[in-house]
């Protein structure tokens, strides 16, 4: 039996095995063809797998409010696989959602001792000024930093009551020798991916995180500690339909009627009202066993009835939180053919680079040719293992039509190696000075990204 795979958000050797990681971690295959207006890493299988993805785009499909999330890690240089979480970004704010970049200056602190002050110099100069170049729209971005924005901690530590160190040492491995304040971190970025839903910061809504599959492990801390927090829970039912269960617990307890069958009344009998509004008519009740059961409710009105029954929970004085959405994308190759990595300048392309460097890296990159010309014409190269048509295919090229002709001719042998490099340069060299014209024009908008309290 082959041993379980293992991802680390910290750690720069990871699994590409992305099958198995479906399968172990329960992440949903994403099927492209079922989407409307799908991304272009999307379409091209980049982004292969999400959580409740279908909950977002529900929303923006029936016009309702949605948000998306990420964050960036203010220790480095920004390279192409940062801009690729970007377009990605900008893809859902196209589609309607509104944006909160998370500035991880205390975590960066924390995990690689870059001080508060560098953090923001690195935070400014390398990826905001970037990110404005990138076409986000400043009027539905929001960026801030962990430091200045409170409510992210204190949502770390009261989100902290619900898990506990057992269930960290699984999801990330920690060991007795793991720093504390190593410990700390996810729970704060936890309260970086909660925090927009709460009034102040947009409201309850569905927030999407696309990420790594590396980084899933934070999703699934969060993820869970959600569902703990909740009071209603919405799950089929054994004999069909849907059935509304509470989720009694030390803090809600008298607010749901735990001592008190007059108030327990009451709470169902505003769990009937919200589904009545919402056009059912044949749940059955039945405070007595603390459940309403929904015969003719579907899978699909599941994400209806709970956001109502969140809503009704904030009423009543509880959080009234949702479990983030997110996608997954796959590794970008580095140049060499192993892993991208900040800390390893030759494995990937930085927005700074000179054309020169960025010519050099592309020439020097991994070939999928074949050692010698006669044998490349006659057997063709493989388009998979060659960084420079992937490069064209994750960051360069829009062209899926190029794309896929590009291919056919490279396994067919009438492109060669060199000339495929020779198209990914002239596309990366093409991209990077458009991008080099825009971060010149729009430098004066980056204070306008930054959220009142990053200012």
């Amino acid at each position: 039996m082959a041993s379980e795979v293992r991802i680390d958000p910290w750690s720069s050797a990871q699994s590409t095995d992305y099958s198995r990681i479906i399968e172990q971690f329960g992440i949903t295959p994403l099927d492209a063809s079922s989407i409307h207006d799908a991304s272009l890493h999307q379409r091209r299988g980049i982004v292969f797998a999400h959580r409740d993805l279908d909950v977002v785009l529900d929303a923006r499909d029936s016009g309702k409010p949605f948000g998306v999330m990420t964050g960036l890690m203010p220790s480095g240089q920004m390279h192409l696989g940062h801009k690729m979480v970007i377009d990605q970004v900008r893809w859902f704010q196209q589609q309607g959602g509104d944006v909160t970049i998370a500035v991880a200056d205390l975590e960066s602190n924390a995990t690689r001792g870059v001080s508060l002050a560098d953090a923001r110099s690195i935070a400014l100069e390398e990826y905001i000024s970037n990110y404005v170049a990138m076409g986000l729209d400043p009027n539905r971005t929001n960026i801030y930093f962990q430091s200045s924005r409170s409510i992210t901690q204190k949502l770390g530590f009261t989100l902290g009551k619900k898990t506990n160190l057992s269930e960290m040492e699984a999801i990330y491995g920690f060991s007795g020798d793991t720093n504390l304040a190593h410990v700390q971190a996810p729970l704060v970025q936890a309260g970086d991916i909660i925090h927009p839903q709460l009034d102040e910061y947009g409201g309850l809504r569905p927030i999407v995180v696309p990420v790594g599959v590396d980084q899933d492990p934070h999703l699934r801390l969060t993820r869970g500690i959600v569902a703990k927090t909740n009071w209603f829970n919405v799950k089929p039912a054994k004999n069909g339909g849907l059935v509304i269960g509470l989720s009694v617990q030390d803090e809600n307890g008298e607010a749901l009627g735990q001592n008190d069958q007059q108030k327990k009344n009451q709470v169902f009998a505003d769990i009937c009202a919200e589904l009545t509004d919402l056009g059912f008519a044949d749940f059955l009740s039945n405070p007595k066993h603390g459940s309403v059961h929904i015969p003719s409710a579907t899978i699909k009105d599941r994400a209806n009835i709970r956001m109502r029954l969140l809503a009704l929970e904030r009423k009543m004085g509880g959080m009234g939180l949702l479990q983030p959405s997110s996608t997954y994308h796959r590794f970008a190759v580095g140049l060499t053919g192993d892993k991208m990595s900040s800390s390893k300048p030759k494995t990937t392309i930085f927005l700074n680079d000179s054309p020169e460097l960025i010519e050099k890296k592309i020439k020097r990159a991994f070939s999928g040719g074949q050692a010698t010309l006669e044998e490349h014409r006659r057997l063709g190269g493989d388009p998979e293992k060659d960084v420079a048509f992937q490069y064209m295919m994750f960051f360069f090229e829009d062209d899926d039509d190029f794309l896929r002709d590009t291919a056919a001719s490279y396994r067919a042998g009438t492109i060669l190696a060199g000339e495929m490099k020779q198209l990914c340069v002239d596309r990366a060299l093409e991209w990077m000075n458009e991008h080099a014209e825009l971060k010149a024009q729009n430098a004066h908008l980056v204070k306008d990204f930054l959220a009142p309290d990053a200012r």
